[in-house]
């Protein structure tokens, strides 16, 4: 028997046993049932050449060069029934559907087997039998490209619909039905039409074994690794497989034995490589499960959040109004002693809101539900805002905010309006709770075609240590903690976020602890 005979006879095996080893997987999945036909069908196919190449009589030589027809007339229809279907768990085709796709190949199966309308008659070749060609082959090449074509735009169309692993399934089945497609198709139609030989149509047969095991795997497999892993086993098994064949064709003795040796050699270095392979999609694998349970995890304490604030918002916005009432008189008048632990209430439950909404943000930022509103607004009238809204804080400090407004009118860009007087809020508000004595100074000016403000501090000041991590959530400086024991963190945190969604950056800068802090926050005057 010659080496081709030996490798088809190989193919078959490996078709049939992965073909029979995803089918038992689960024999319910319709993906299954149908990948198994596949490889049956791909046996038929691979049966022909071996049979024209093996056998002597001619008589054979005829029948394998049909029975090459048949398999690939029905291997066709079992490609696009299942393009249809994969990546599915339960695919479903209705019974119109399946006659309109098996009708034009079950027509080309019966007469390539029965006539010689496609295969007329063999010669007899130097490689074996070389099919000779009737009337009907052109008409068959036709209908094959056809229904490859098919086959290629509903895998497409599959990939496309498709998201996360079963994208990766799709790389492991494209690159198996590349090779497949690209080797079948030159040596069993292109090669033959233009050449009238069929000298190389055994490889055409031996190329399905890629689509088998790339697309076997990925039906199996639950959890999928990077195809350039499978590549590297799938080299070491071509060499070994090749080193194999040279043993074999060895004609004498000595060949035999540094062959032999090459070949051991080659299979414990090729057999240590996989297996460090696998170690690393064992660990792999674990840092993926790992990573999905801290997604899962961050995704419940996100939900917990959200659902906390809301739930806690209402009644601090009741206790806050009826605060406000008794306050104002509303239901008497108070004696001092009264007013005073109410108003201590009142500041503690307004504190207590505060969190709750920057929590609610912070949940909303999160899970990507928060979107900007922008409208085209001045800056300048942003700005005066917040400092006409905060200047009784920093005159009860006895210290100064001054607000220097430019002497140009700034052009007017695009915003949304209620989170960047967020950000300006919260950076001007944590810089007055943070300053013991000098002020505050807001600022503006243009720079790059971008719009910077500037708010600079006299206050406690930063090391680079706690720069570094003072936009992150619930981080604080040691000066934050110390001098203003009820922020949370966050505040930085969300004022980042809202920046960074108008495609601008915030931070800080300062020369060390007691010598103050400039905050900087830039946004691009178009988008």
């Amino acid at each position: 028997m010659s080496i081709t005979g030996i490798l088809i006879l190989i193919v078959i095996l490996i078709n049939l046993s992965i073909g029979f080893l995803v089918f038992l997987k689960d024999r319910k999945v319709l993906a299954n049932r149908i990948f198994l036909v596949i490889t049956l069908v791909a046996v038929i196919w691979a049966l022909g050449p071996f049979l024209a190449s093996e056998l002597k009589q001619i008589y054979l030589g005829l029948l394998g060069a049909r029975i090459a027809f048949l398999g690939a007339s029905l291997l066709a229809p079992a490609l696009l029934i299942f393009s249809l279907i994969f990546p599915k768990e339960f695919g479903y085709i209705s019974l119109k559907k399946y006659l309109i796709i098996l009708s034009p190949p079950l027509f080309f199966a019966l007469i390539s087997l029965f006539t010689p309308l496609i295969v007329k008659s063999v010669e007899l070749k130097p490689w074996g039998y070389n099919p000779v060609y009737g009337s009907f082959y052109l008409f068959f090449a036709l209908y094959f490209l056809i229904y490859i074509c098919l086959i290629i735009f509903n895998f497409v169309k599959q990939y496309l619909e498709s998201s996360g692993i079963q994208k990766i399934r799709f790389k492991y089945l494209a690159l198996g039905l590349f090779i497949c497609i690209l080797v079948g198709l030159v040596t069993n139609l292109i090669f033959p039409a233009v050449t009238g030989l069929s000298k190389f149509s055994n490889l055409g047969p031996v190329s399905l074994i890629f689509f088998t095991i790339f697309t076997g795997y990925a039906i199996v497999a639950k959890r999928l690794f990077e195809i350039r892993v499978v590549l590297v086993q799938l080299l070491v098994g071509v060499i070994a497989v090749l080193l194999l064949f040279q043993v074999l064709a060895s004609e004498t003795f000595f060949e035999y034995i540094w062959k032999g040796a090459l070949l051991i050699t080659f299979l414990i270095f090729g057999w240590l490589l996989i297996k460090s392979v696998l170690s690393e999609i064992k660990h792999r694998e674990e840092l993926q499960k790992a990573y999905t349970e801290v997604e899962r995890l961050s995704k419940t304490k996100s939900e917990f959040i959200s659902i906390a604030s809301h739930q806690l918002r209402t009644p601090l916005t009741a206790v806050k109004g009826y605060i406000s009432m008794i306050l104002e008189g509303t239901y008497g008048q108070l004696a001092e002693k009264q007013a005073r632990p109410l108003e201590n209430v009142y500041k503690s439950n307004e504190r207590l809101i505060k969190l709750v909404n920057d929590l609610l943000s912070v949940s909303r930022i999160e899970s990507g539900k928060l979107k900007l509103e922008p409208q085209e607004t001045s800056i300048e009238e942003i700005i005066s805002n917040v400092v006409e809204e905060l200047k009784i804080e920093a005159k009860k400090k006895n210290i100064y905010l001054n607000w220097e407004k430019p002497h140009k009118p700034l052009p007017k860009i695009l915003i949304d309006i209620d989170k960047t007087r967020q950000v300006i809020l919260n950076i001007v508000d944590n810089a007055i709770k943070y300053t013991k004595q000098g002020g505050i100074t807001v600022s503006t000016k243009i720079q790059d075609s971008r719009l910077r403000i500037q708010v600079k501090d006299t206050g406690e000041g930063m090391t680079e240590k706690e720069i570094s991590y003072l936009f992150e959530s619930f981080s604080r400086g040691k000066a934050g903690t110390h001098l203003y024991s009820g922020g949370a963190g966050l505040g930085l945190y969300i004022a980042r976020k809202f920046v960074e969604m108008h495609q601008g950056k915030i931070w800080a800068e300062s020369k060390g602890k007691g010598k103050g802090s400039t905050f900087y926050i830039e946004l691009p005057l178009s988008r």
